[in-house]
């Protein structure tokens, strides 16, 4: 799905907070959220504390972000259903975090792969309710 400029607009002017609740409803939406890579495999972020895994609600806001240093960048889609089968034990075996749909002049949240991992299952359960 893609979104006007408008929408975009908006949502980036989130703050990083509301980018991660953004981040949550559609990655369970989209059954996806993306990355970025390079030649060396995904991208990562230091903070002070930190080595983290940048991850994003869309291909746009991914691209968006790829400037600079970045540039030659490509987002990459992951499903949802690899994200919580490979990726969350992953960084957690390797002790990385997660910095939630950073922008690049505002830092985004930081948090552990288990806490996006138990907010996209309890939006998903959330989810699977409004079907029913």
């Amino acid at each position: 799905m893609s979104l006007a400029q408008n929408q975009l607009d908006a949502i980036a002017s989130y703050d990083a907070e509301q980018r991660y609740q953004y981040l949550v409803k559609e990655t369970v939406k989209q059954q996806q959220l993306w990355i970025l890579t390079d030649q060396h495999g995904c991208v990562m972020l230091n903070t002070d504390d930190e080595d983290c895994v940048p991850v994003w609600p869309s291909q746009a806001f991914a691209q968006d972000w790829a400037t600079g240093d970045w540039q030659d960048c490509e987002a990459k889609a992951i499903s949802l259903k690899d994200w919580q089968a490979r990726w969350t034990p992953g960084l957690e075996d390797d002790q990385l975090a997660i910095v939630v749909f950073p922008k690049i002049d505002e830092e985004g949240l930081v948090i552990t792969p288990d806490e996006l991992d138990f907010e996209l299952s309890k939006q998903q359960q959330k989810k699977n309710k409004s079907r029913k």
